[in-house]
């Protein structure tokens, strides 16, 4: 795989780069200087990143320059909406995030620095976080009498429990990078400086996977894990039968079998 960069070629504002190396498509948070907020702007953007993407891109690494991830939605931007043009507003993260945990390819995201807020429900939307011993947590909302709204009531609790999510909300507790990994924010912490080449490594791997195995973790594993069982166990023989059928991974199979496949081995 190439490791060459190229720049993508997308109509995306000044807030937001866009690169690929080989397989992989690397979206980084480009307003550094405002702790890397999230304008309207940015949301936009990172919706057309996401539907935009070639179709020889396999995976995306998402990552934030600067000293920080996220530090959420700008609030410099907040001005009065009526319940409709709020719903509305809300909506339009909820669209832009969609297309993130159930887009095109899987999204490795590394966090560092702040990840707070909607800058948290961002991350939440990736597949796979990686963190920086730097990074922090918190969801500062009931203090600003505000509530989140890029879909954080969904996904956080899924990841970190109500209670958690709660204490969080009602106490404006912040969390480091070792008690967010603990409790499940990230699935990798790693040392401050290591997060990029570490979620690259994990991003080009992720490319290599056949693309209808990727589909279904992405887009039939979470569904399965909210069914009820006996809907659950026919969606997953359904997506086995149909995933084991696949020209690709029959070659794999066979691969494996000839012994022309490395074996899993001790970590």
């Amino acid at each position: 795989m190439s490791s060459a960069k190229v720049v993508f070629k997308m109509d995306l504002p000044s807030s937001l780069k866009a690169e690929r190396q080989g397989d992989v498509a690397i979206l980084r948070l480009a307003r550094s200087e405002k702790r890397n907020a999230l304008d309207d702007e940015s949301i936009l953007g990172i919706e057309t990143f996401f539907t935009s993407l070639p179709g020889d891109i396999k995976s995306v690494l998402l990552v934030g320059e600067g000293e920080h991830f996220s530090a959420g939605l700008d609030l410099s931007e907040l001005k009065e909406r009526d319940i409709a043009q709020g719903i509305e507003h809300s909506g339009m993260w909820h669209r832009a995030f969609e297309h993130i945990q159930f887009g095109k390819v899987p999204v490795v995201a590394v966090l560092h620095g702040a990840v707070v807020g909607g800058g948290l429900e961002l991350a939440a939307a990736a597949h796979v976080r990686v963190a920086e011993r730097s990074a922090f947590y918190a969801l500062p909302e009931g203090s600003r009498g505000i509530y989140v709204g890029g879909g954080g009531s969904v996904r956080l609790p899924r990841l970190i429990g109500v209670a958690r999510m709660m204490d969080m909300m009602l106490t404006g507790r912040t969390y480091s990078a070792e008690e967010g990994h603990a409790m499940g924010l990230s699935t990798y912490l790693v040392d401050d400086g290591a997060g990029f080449a570490k979620g690259l490594e994990l991003a080009q791997h992720i490319a290599t996977n056949a693309p209808l195995t990727n589909f279904a973790i992405m887009h039939v594993l979470p569904r399965i894990a909210e069914s009820d069982p006996a809907s659950g166990y026919a969606m997953e023989s359904l997506i086995a039968a149909l995933a084991q059928a696949d020209g690709e991974a029959k070659s794999r199979l066979k691969a494996f079998l000839e012994k022309r496949a490395p074996k899993v081995t001790r970590p």
